[in-house]
């Protein structure tokens, strides 16, 4: 079996960014809603999982904030445009027949993780959509990221292809070190992202090459003789680095709020079509028309409402973008 766990927020803001100006009719911002369920639908279609859900941040841990009282102090509280599509974009979500699943001062990345072992646990594959990072720590011949980001899919004399799955290969051809080693090489790096200071000049390049040397972090942080230049910046920043390597690493046993097994994709078509066509995605709404129809499921076309089809001159940019929350 396979299933797909979908990093909520990153694909949200995401798709706020990709698509501009979308409204309907009645002034509502639709953007994000729009470019998150045309990536969803993408995602169910390319994958053909058996399992889906999607993953959402709720708040955070106690145990990173107590670590590091400034972990993500920096980001900037989410744009009233996007706050108001949440609700809406979950309802549609729910109606695909995806759950949205989180867990009060949880971060989506660490319930992805428990849900990864988990499913492991009982012989399910995973793939993960996400620009985390962190999340690449768990990749291994059964669980594999779905990329969208332009540097994994755009290869050298060829059309682009519109997704990449990373598996160890992959990742080891990206950051230069193997899954299991990428919680040591951020440790060195930090992440700006999320306010973890690494060591001052030392970059993927030069982390990756340590690590590929000395095999570990714990083992470089103990080699005898090293270099007077690499033993004083890593002399500097030893306390840090192992607070790091700590905030780095994933939660792998949480208590999952929704077991795997109600992941079954199950859409609910009437509520899908008719929130569709509230929305104004006329073309979405009619994809999942001949969806239904297809299994055996009839609409009366007299009671579809006519709607705007501004969206459709932008379904275009929904991959074009590599923002990252």
């Amino acid at each position: 079996m396979r299933l797909l766990l979908v990093d909520g927020h990153y694909y949200l803001y995401r798709s706020f960014f990709a698509i501009r100006g979308l409204k309907n009719s009645r002034g509502e911002p639709t953007n994000a809603i729009y470019g998150f369920i045309k990536a969803l639908r993408k995602m169910l279609i390319d994958i053909k999982p058996d399992l889906a859900a999607v993953i959402w941040d709720a708040g955070l841990p106690e145990r990173r904030t107590t670590l590091q009282p400034s972990y993500k102090e920096h980001r900037e509280e989410m744009p009233e445009e996007l706050q108001v599509q949440q609700e809406p974009l979950k309802k549609l979500i729910t109606s695909l027949g995806v759950k949205s699943v989180s867990a009060p001062q949880t971060e989506a990345d660490d319930l992805i993780a428990s849900y990864i072992i988990a499913a492991q646990a009982g012989g399910v594959e995973s793939i993960v959509a996400t620009n985390d990072k962190d999340i690449m720590q768990l990749v291994n011949d059964e669980v594999r990221i779905y990329s969208v980001s332009r540097a994994d899919i755009e290869e050298e004399g060829s059309k682009p292809r519109t997704h990449a799955l990373l598996g160890p290969a992959e990742v080891e051809e990206k950051w230069g070190v193997k899954p299991s080693q990428i919680v040591d090489l951020l440790a060195l790096t930090g992440d700006t992202a999320d306010n973890i200071p690494g060591i001052p000049g030392v970059g993927k390049k030069t982390a990756a090459k340590w690590i590929q040397q000395f095999g570990s972090l714990e083992a470089l942080l103990t080699a005898p003789h090293l270099d007077p230049k690499i033993h004083a910046k890593i002399e500097s920043s030893h306390a840090q680095l192992l607070q790091n390597r700590e905030m780095i690493q994933l939660h792998l046993d949480l208590p999952l709020p929704i077991p795997i097994e109600s992941f079954e994709i199950q859409p609910n078509y009437p509520t899908l079509i008719q929130e569709l066509h509230y929305l104004e995605f006329r073309t979405l709404a009619k994809d999942m028309e001949q969806e239904a129809q297809r299994w055996g499921i009839a609409f009366e076309e007299d009671k579809i409402d006519s709607v705007a089809t501004q969206q459709e001159v932008l379904e275009s940019t929904v991959h074009e973008t590599t923002y990252c929350p």
